[in-house]
Parts: structure tokens; C-alpha cells; sequence
């Protein structure tokens, strides 16, 4: 019996939403038509004056005196509603699922009629990895109607790719051999399927200016932006967190209005004039760093990093010294000194696990921003990353190259908010229990 109700009770709860009900009835349909045939038959619905003597003598107990029309609807109502009942069957499906599934030759039965429900099933009663699954199969949604809106956007603008590659010299046959080469005299839906099923096979075709394959460009330039962004992080995050936890614990000090106002600086000087100025100093008067970046020298990312982690560390300290502030004032923090715990056990044990979590936040979006490429410090820099790749193709345009740079952007956003949103079950219990439910 305990059997049969785990079954019907899990089959229920994937029912009752819709992206579940559908891969139910696709994935076993088989199974679902054999339990319908299977159905035994459902008692005949009461008489018409059965319910009425029913509905009379209701009337008399309770004191309500209805007239016969009324009283009549209410009758007919019923009826409608018992050979409803009759036509469905007293028992559901689910729960003729869960019987069938209590004995092993029905067990044998459903595996082999609907053996991909069922480990759909399985998957749904590990809460994490059904998670996960669900957060992937919505970035599918987010990546399509990205390509859609983005295609759109280019397909409509003035600019004309043929002329900004061949120049204002081409003649007319030259750009109509351009754009029949690349497809773009074809109609708006023709080329929308073609993108769309480019994304659905990674298949970004070839770029106009080079003809290389887009995702070998954007993979031969994803590295030293994943570098840049890791230093960057590293950088502000060993800056950023303890001297926010720390401004908060001393609030209103002479650290904590010294800190805050450079973290105000820091928020407010643009990155391009930043850089310039580190170049200035540190690599044309004291010749202490190299001036752009290079591959073979690792000291010649450190300025770039430090000048993109500038903001970032800013932007944290603050929300981190805010996040802090706001958990000190709890009530349980009251309770912990009370039982005599030290005030760095509080902080370590309470504070920051509580703190930190609109602090992953700003992490996980500029995290997220930095690796879809920084591009006004990657031309500061002349660093060839994805950044200004992705800018430098937009102003031809470059459709195939703006679209792959734009798909990667969506991906590498949608990766890091799942992991964010991860993070957040490990900091908060309260949200680990929610995943379960």
C-alpha cells in the first residue's frame, strides 16, 4: 500500500505541471493507453429520484426551503457532475499507475511500455540534478529567443554589410555576388530558419571579413578572456569581502568612511581613462610593466586585471559591508553572544554565510559580464579576446560573427546563474529545503 501511494503521489506531482504532463504522455504512451484499456468498469451514476429525495431531505434537515425549479437545477447539477465522475472513473490514473506498478509483472509491464517515464521519474525525485536539468532546458528557451531578437535587430538595420566590406567603390554587381554568396538576398524566414538551425547544431557558419569559422574565432579568443576574468575575480574578491565584512564590524570608523570612499572612487572612474593612466605610469615612465598584452610575458595581464577588478572590488565591498550591516542587527546574532560564543566564531559561523549571499549576486552578474568579453579594456590593452572581437564585428556587421558572439554571451550567462543560484542552496539552508520540495 505505502507502495502504491509513492507512485500515485509521484505521478501526481509531475502531473500537475504542464512541461511534466507533457513528457509523461510522450514518453509513455504506450503504458497510459494500456491502463486506460485496462480501466475496469465504473458503478452507473444514481437515479434522477435518488438525488432528488437526497436533495429534499438535505433541505429538510438543514431548514431551507427552495423552490422546485431550484431545486430542480440543483438536481440536474448533480447528475451532470456524477456521470462526469463515471465517464473519468473512479480512479485516476495515477493511482492505477501506483497499482501497477506494487507487483513485479506490472513493474516488468511498465518498463517495458514506458521505460524513458520512468527514468524521467527517477531523475524528478532527485531535487538538485532535477534542477539543474529544468535550468538547462529553459537556457534552450533563452538561447532561441536571443538568436531571434538579435537576427531581427541586424536583418532591419540600415546597414548594409556588402558595401561596409567591399567599400563605397563596389559596383552593383560586385555586392549582389556578395549577397547571394552569403545568402542574404533570400527572404527574412528563410534566413531565420538557417540561423536557427545553425545555433540548434553550433553551426555558426563562416564569418564575411577573414571567412573563418566562428566558433574557432571565438574559441581562439576565449582563453585569455577566461584569464583576464579569473584575475580580475581573484583580485577584487581578496580585496573586496574582508574589507567590506570588516568596515561593517566597525561601522562608522575612520576605516570604515576611508574605505567606502574609495570604494565610491573606485565605482565612479571609467575603466578606458583607468588604464590609460596605469600605462602612463607604470609601463612608458617607469618601464616596470608592459605596456599591451602579451601572450609570453604573464605580468603583461596583470595591469588589465587590476584595472577591470578595480570597479568590481568596489561594487562587492559595498554590497558586502550593506549585506553585513543588515545581519548584525539579527535577532539570533543576540542569541550566540548570549551563549558566550566569540565575536570571529559569530562572524565566521553567522555573519558571513548570511552576508553572502546578495554578495554571490553582484558576483555571479559581473562574473558573468566579464567573461562575455570586456571589451573597452581589451582595446586599451590590445588584448585579442572576445570582447572586442564581438564589438569590432557589430560595426560591419558581421551577422554570422554578432550572433555567435551573442549565443556564447547567452550561454556563458545562463551558466553562471545556475551556478549562482546553486550557491545560494549551499549558503542558505532555507533555500536547499525549497530545491527539495
Amino acid at each position: 500500500m505505502t507502495h502504491t501511494r509513492h507512485w500515485s503521489a509521484l505521478y501526481q506531482q509531475m502531473h500537475e505541471r504542464w512541461p511534466y504532463r507533457i513528457a509523461l504522455w510522450l514518453l509513455g504512451l504506450p503504458l497510459h493507453l494500456y491502463l486506460y484499456r485496462k480501466q475496469p468498469a465504473s458503478p452507473p451514476p444514481p437515479a434522477n429520484h435518488k438525488l432528488h429525495t437526497e436533495e429534499l431531505n438535505k433541505q429538510h434537515y438543514f431548514g431551507g426551503n427552495k423552490s422546485p425549479e431550484e431545486t430542480a437545477r440543483i438536481v440536474a447539477k448533480r447528475l451532470k457532475h456524477s456521470r462526469r465522475q463515471t465517464i473519468s472513473g473512479n480512479r485516476t490514473i495515477a493511482k492505477r499507475f501506483g497499482e501497477l506498478m506494487t507487483n513485479r509483472k506490472g513493474f516488468i509491464t511498465a518498463m517495458i511500455l514506458a521505460w524513458p517515464m520512468l527514468g524521467l521519474m527517477m531523475l524528478y525525485r532527485l531535487p538538485l540534478l532535477r534542477y539543474i536539468i529544468e535550468r538547462l532546458f529553459q537556457m534552450v528557451f533563452v538561447i532561441f529567443g536571443v538568436t531571434m531578437i538579435v537576427f531581427t535587430l541586424l536583418y532591419f538595420s540600415p546597414s548594409e554589410p556588402a558595401v561596409n566590406i567591399l567599400g563605397i567603390q563596389a559596383t552593383p554587381q560586385q555586392i549582389e555576388n556578395f549577397n547571394l554568396l552569403h545568402g542574404l538576398n533570400d527572404s527574412y524566414w528563410l534566413q531565420l530558419a538557417r540561423t536557427l538551425k545553425g545555433v540548434a547544431t553550433f553551426d555558426f557558419g563562416y564569418t564575411y571579413v577573414g571567412n573563418e569559422l566562428v566558433i574557432d574565432a571565438l574559441l581562439r579568443r576565449f582563453p585569455v578572456t577566461l584569464q583576464l576574468t579569473f584575475f580580475s575575480l581573484a583580485i577584487a574578491l581578496v580585496i573586496a569581502i574582508p574589507a567590506g565584512i570588516y568596515a561593517a564590524v566597525k561601522a562608522n570608523s575612520l576605516f570604515d568612511q576611508f574605505f567606502m570612499f574609495l570604494a565610491l572612487i573606485g565605482l565612479s572612474i571609467p575603466t578606458f581613462w583607468l588604464g590609460l593612466i596605469f600605462i602612463f605610469n607604470f609601463a612608458i615612465e617607469n618601464r616596470w610593466l608592459p605596456a599591451t598584452y602579451n601572450p609570453s610575458n604573464h605580468w603583461s595581464l596583470l595591469m588589465p586585471a587590476v584595472v577591470l577588478g578595480t570597479s568590481l572590488a568596489a561594487a562587492v565591498a559595498r554590497m558586502t559591508r550593506g549585506s553585513t550591516l543588515e545581519v548584525i542587527h539579527e535577532d539570533y546574532l543576540l542569541t550566540a553572544r548570549s551563549k558566550g560564543l566569540s565575536n570571529w566564531r559569530i562572524i565566521w559561523r553567522h555573519i558571513i554565510p548570511n552576508a553572502l549571499i546578495p554578495v554571490v549576486t553582484v558576483i555571479g552578474l559581473q562574473f558573468g559580464g566579464m567573461l562575455g568579453g570586456s571589451a573597452v579594456t581589451e582595446q586599451v590593452f590590445n588584448i585579442n579576446g572576445v570582447g572586442s572581437y564581438i564589438v569590432e564585428k557589430q560595426f560591419v556587421p558581421d551577422i554570422p560573427a554578432v550572433l555567435g558572439g551573442v549565443i556564447y554571451i547567452a550561454i556563458i550567462v545562463s551558466i553562471v546563474n545556475l551556478i549562482v543560484d546553486l550557491l545560494y542552496a549551499v549558503l542558505d539552508p532555507r533555500i536547499r529545503t525549497s530545491l527539495k520540495a
